[in-house]
């Protein structure tokens, strides 16, 4: 699985001009779902995203994780994370996992994450989704996960 982690003071996520999603403190996590990946990546995916301390103490120090503040995380599919740039001017998504399988995939992430307790918000998958972000720090990690 490939993240990308956004520290933000608030996020939201628009389909159709809806706003289906939205958070305040926490994470924008965009999720791309490879092969391989199954309910165990999922579990390792939760278990590192909401205790990876990038959130400031009061000293300013980034020593705090998403538990600790009590964040919330935004959720948005996003398979262009596994576009592959080697050869010509356009990408291909051919490592991403196809859509049917993904989006169970990214359905137990999500599931996985409410069960922790962390209030947890989501796009549409599969949607043409317009993310309004406003990333605190900059803060922004890329995650991968085998």
């Amino acid at each position: 699985m490939l993240l990308n982690i956004q520290r933000v003071s608030c996020a939201s996520v628009e389909v159709n001009g809806k706003i289906v999603g939205s958070i305040g403190l926490g994470l924008l996590t965009l999720v791309c779902a490879m092969p391989n990946d199954n309910n165990q990546t999922c579990e390792k995916v939760v278990e590192k995203v909401s205790k990876i301390r990038i959130f400031e103490d009061k000293f300013g120090k980034m020593n705090k994780s998403l538990l600790d503040v009590k964040g919330s995380i935004l959720l948005v599919s996003q398979f262009t994370l596994a576009a592959n740039t080697k050869s010509g001017n356009r990408p291909d998504f051919k490592n991403a996992l196809p859509p049917v399988n993904a989006k169970k995939i990214f359905d137990q992430l999500v599931e996985i994450f409410k069960g922790k307790k962390i209030p947890t918000k989501t796009g549409i998958f599969g949607s043409h989704m317009k993310l309004r972000i406003l990333n605190d720090g900059p803060v922004t990690i890329p995650l991968e996960f085998h």
